[in-house]
């Protein structure tokens, strides 16, 4: 149950953290203030750096990981663009951005809820990926 419950966890922060990398570099070029772009860019790199961690944890399961639903990631991918065709700011690029924190963070409190067996080294690297999605919802309040 614990390899069960740690692999469907790592999984969703797999697909959780491909769709906040995705989501950046989705608006990245659009953004004009320097601040804003520099949260974006941390917010990234700590993406990224989490993602190799969770990549070295499911390696220890023999596990590839999760790609994000394509239709969710379509949808993102269509929402962020019809948006920022309509009104390209700072504003509309903090609003995307923090309803998409929002939704990651939603998401993986109720993975870590519903795969309570996972193993603890699991279960902090999700909560260190909440952590930075709601720390990057605080530092980009001002644009909102």
């Amino acid at each position: 149950m614990i390899e069960q419950d740690t692999i469907r966890l790592l999984r969703e922060c797999d697909a959780g953290i491909q769709m906040g990398i995705a989501s950046i570099d989705d608006v990245i070029s659009y953004v004009s203030n320097p601040d804003l772009k520099q949260n974006l860019e941390t917010c990234k790199n700590g993406h990224i750096a989490l993602k190799d961690e969770m990549q070295k944890l499911l390696g220890k399961y023999h596990d590839e990981g999760k790609e994000p639903d394509a239709i969710a990631k379509g949808m993102s991918w269509l929402k962020t663009n019809v948006k920022l065709v309509l009104n390209e700011s700072d504003h509309t690029i903090a609003s995307l951005i923090t309803d998409g924190c929002n939704m990651g963070v939603k998401s993986l409190n109720k993975y870590l809820n519903e795969f309570q067996a996972a193993d603890e080294a699991s279960k902090n690297l999700a909560k260190r990926v909440i952590q930075q999605e709601e720390q990057l919802v605080t530092n980009i309040k001002k644009f909102l």
